[in-house]
């Protein structure tokens, strides 16, 4: 049996083996995906450890918070243009010649907003939250769908401007403005806001104020389920049109099972059933 698992600390939480199965059963793959806690500082180890199950064939893995720059570094070797561009990796498949890197938030991300949500980002002002593994994975998806302007906002501005400097060739290209913000002066209202912090996994509050949202703007948080409620609650009370990261974790894992298993498997059909699922719990 072909082993898969997802990586992160928490991870309880995480859907990805109910998607990921509900994948292999549409399409006949046959496979097995779990969950693994992993402790800070161990990731390395841990997959050292998953490999070398002697139960199947491990051929790939997810990684979710906080692992994404560990995963960058493990498979430094190996990693695809966007993961490159990132800095950062969600996805690792074992292959002969070592680890293999790949990001597919992005694509999640922007095939969620504009296929399921329903909202073209081209021309549009996009403020993300946060500079960290999650933001570093989406803005170059971000920026190849043609957004206006990008403004990327964190708390410690420093590391939002190596995150915009990465990009700044590729934002050249496709004519994106993008700069870096602080957290309390973004600059402007914005058409699509996406918060790509752990604040809610904390249940902190919302990182931002209201002032960045225009009249009806789409408001994404990237958590799901319980952790989204209150970044959710805030941008509806605020003229927002809300939105969890379920819709981008169905499409980012679709993403990552093409890669895997060469075969795309029917995101929004799984995504409307995931939905189903959870309102019914």
């Amino acid at each position: 049996m072909d082993l898969y698992c997802v990586m992160g600390n928490p991870v309880a939480h995480s859907r990805s083996p109910w998607i990921h199965a509900r994948f292999a059963e549409l399409t006949g793959e046959a496979l097995s995906y779990e969950r693994t806690l992993v402790p800070i500082g161990g990731f390395a180890e841990a997959i050292a450890t998953f490999r070398a199950d002697t139960s199947g064939t491990a051929r790939g893995c997810n990684v979710t918070v906080p692992f994404k720059f560990d995963a960058g570094a493990l498979a430094a070797a190996h990693l695809s243009p966007r993961a490159t561009l990132a800095g950062a990796v969600n996805t690792l498949s074992f292959a002969a010649d070592g680890i293999h890197g790949d990001n597919t938030d992005g694509a999640g991300l922007v095939a969620d907003i504009q296929r399921n949500a329903g909202i073209a980002l081209s021309g549009r002002d996009v403020l993300l939250i946060g500079a960290g593994g999650a933001s570093a994975g989406v803005l170059g998806p971000l920026v190849e769908a043609g957004a206006r302007r990008i403004v990327v906002a964190n708390r410690t501005l420093d590391k939002a401007i190596a995150l915009v400097q990465r990009h700044a060739a590729l934002a050249f290209e496709h004519g994106v403005t993008i700069e870096a913000q602080p957290l309390n002066a973004t600059g402007g209202k914005f058409d699509v806001v996406v918060n790509g912090t752990a604040s809610s996994l904390a249940g902190a509050e919302v990182p931002v104020g209201a002032s960045v949202l225009k009249p009806g703007a789409l408001a994404l948080d990237m958590m799901y389920g319980p952790a989204a409620d209150g970044f959710m609650t805030w941008a509806r009370s605020n003229g927002a049109t809300p939105r969890d990261g379920l819709g981008m974790l169905v499409e980012q894992a679709a993403e990552a099972f093409t890669i895997w298993r060469g075969v795309r498997p029917p995101a929004a059909q799984v995504l409307a059933e995931l939905r189903a699922l959870l309102a019914a719990t």
